[in-house]
């Protein structure tokens, strides 16, 4: 079954550009314009990952993704920062906030393909065991 990834921009053409790429690559994509539409999204089907934009009419992006780590049913989503809010502090927010990768637009979509799969592999892998023989360092 395809991975789930809701896309939340206010920007139709940048939703669409995101969802061809990803849907070509075998995700399924949920849509959303705003970030009250994408809570109720969230509510009706809980996604694999968020592609997220900052700057949106009703609720931005840092307001959602608080919402998101408020709420232990969604806390572990891992959310991508798609946004033309660029400066150091903005990014700082992001990060601080608990995204999983912040992209800043104009955008590469392969690279953001590229952020989506890494992301989905480290979810995909094993926590490091603590057997003597997977040490690394002998000190």
């Amino acid at each position: 079954m395809a991975k789930i990834i809701l896309v939340v921009d206010d920007e139709r053409h940048i939703v669409r550009l995101v969802e061809v790429n990803l849907t070509r690559a075998g995700y399924e994509v949920v849509s959303a314009y705003d970030g009250v539409e994408a809570l109720e999204k969230i509510e009706e089907n809980i996604p694999d990952m968020i592609v997220l934009d900052v700057m949106m009419p009703r609720m931005d992006g840092f307001e959602v993704l608080k919402k998101l780590q408020a709420d232990p049913k969604y806390k572990d989503i891992p959310v991508i920062m798609l946004t033309a809010k660029a400066q150091d502090a903005d990014i700082f927010k992001g990060w601080q906030s608990g995204v999983s990768s912040y992209l800043t637009k104009p955008f590469n979509p392969k690279e953001l393909l590229v952020f989506v799969e890494r992301i989905f592999q480290s979810m995909d892998e094993p926590p490091p065991s603590d057997d003597e023989g997977s040490k690394v360092w002998d000190v």
